[in-house]
């Protein structure tokens, strides 16, 4: 046991103090502190000397790479993401992370575990401190897009989103026309000659999403039926399940799968089931993961450029760190990669 004497010095903090801290100590925002390091004019006379006094007596440092640009925030760009497993989710963290360290740029990952008000508020407030730069904020879901929305307009800020439209707020939002792709596949199963096409949704889909909506966009142009969407999680048991449900109904020749796991889940069971794919039931995914063209048969699939997306929402967030215009965003679109689980269907008698 370590004691404090008389003669002892003073205990040294576990962890150098933070611009927090000084906040709490001068009993004022943090937003207060960055402005009183950056020389802003607008604090008064009086709160000006509190913050400095806390900053002498806690000896705070400023982090000199949060001042890099000038405005109190790092060289650093700050990812909030409810999943780093999921292949759209780390594809685009792939590409902010790419972009950032040719850009010399740090990049931190804050996971939000739910859309829980204490899970948004805690993600929000830890990302709205200025160490963490830019925030790019992957918002495929409601958890992604509620932490947006709690953003103060002082924290520099761009959004990855699941369609066009999709964000709750006035920030910049960067998506990847999926409703034009989820329509192309839809329209491409029709053409073999399917009379409907049945869809196993991912769970962050409602009827407004691209991958749904696009699906619902050309059943309704071709005056096809629209079957009822078949809900499912986000792993492959999940869509097991859904799968054998829809391969004991023989009216069901066609289906598009929220993402490429889903499709792996429906596939299996209508393996099973003893359906074959393509000759009873053709099956298209979404997303083109690395391995989807390795499959028996190679899978049918809508390959979106989630690097891409990740790159350009990084390009976004650093504008709006240095004040900046926001640039002209060039993606490349999502296509549907046609392989072999889906075909005619077979003639009936």
């Amino acid at each position: 046991m370590i004691r404090k004497t008389a003669d002892s010095p003073p205990a040294r903090q576990a962890s150098a103090p933070s611009i927090r801290d000084v906040a709490a100590a001068a009993g004022v925002s943090y937003q207060t502190v960055s402005r009183v390091l950056n020389g802003s004019s607008s604090v008064r006379a009086e709160t000006r000397a509190a913050v400095l006094e806390a900053i002498a007596r806690l000896e705070f440092r400023p982090n000199r790479s949060a001042r890099a640009l000038g405005l109190g925030r790092a060289r650093a760009v700050t990812v909030v993401t409810s999943d780093t497993m999921l292949y759209g989710y780390a594809s685009t963290l792939q590409g902010i992370e790419e972009a950032a360290r040719a850009a010399g740029f740090a990049v931190g990952v804050r996971v939000i575990e739910s859309g829980s008000a204490e899970d948004v508020r805690q993600a929000a407030d830890y990302v709205g401190d200025p160490s963490a730069g830019a925030v790019v904020v992957i918002a495929f879901d409601p958890a992604g897009a509620r932490v947006l929305a709690a953003l103060g307009r002082d924290v520099p800020a761009v959004a990855a989103v699941e369609a066009s439209g999709q964000q709750a707020t006035d920030r910049v939002a960067i998506c990847l026309d999926e409703r034009a792709a989820a329509a192309a596949a839809t329209e491409h199963l029709l053409a073999l000659g399917h009379r409907t096409v049945h869809h196993v949704a991912i769970p962050s889909e409602d009827g407004g999403s691209g991958r749904q909506a696009g699906w619902r966009d050309a059943l309704l142009r071709a005056g096809a039926p629209v079957p009822d969407v078949v809900s499912a999680g986000w792993d492959m048991r999940a869509a097991y399940a859904a799968g054998r449900r829809l391969a004991d109904d023989p009216q069901v020749t066609a289906v598009l799968c929220g993402n490429d796991d889903l499709a792996l889940g429906v596939r299996r069971a209508l393996y099973e089931r003893g359906r074959d794919v393509p000759g009873d039931v053709s099956v298209v995914g979404f997303d083109d993961i690395p391995g989807s063209a390795y499959w028996t048969p190679a899978l049918t699939t809508v390959r979106m450029d989630f690097t891409g997306l990740g790159r350009a929402c990084f390009v976004a967030a650093v504008a709006q760190l240095a004040g900046q215009p926001q640039p002209e965003v060039s993606l490349t679109a999502p296509c549907l990669v046609v392989r072999e689980s889906t075909a005619p269907p077979r003639a009936r008698s």
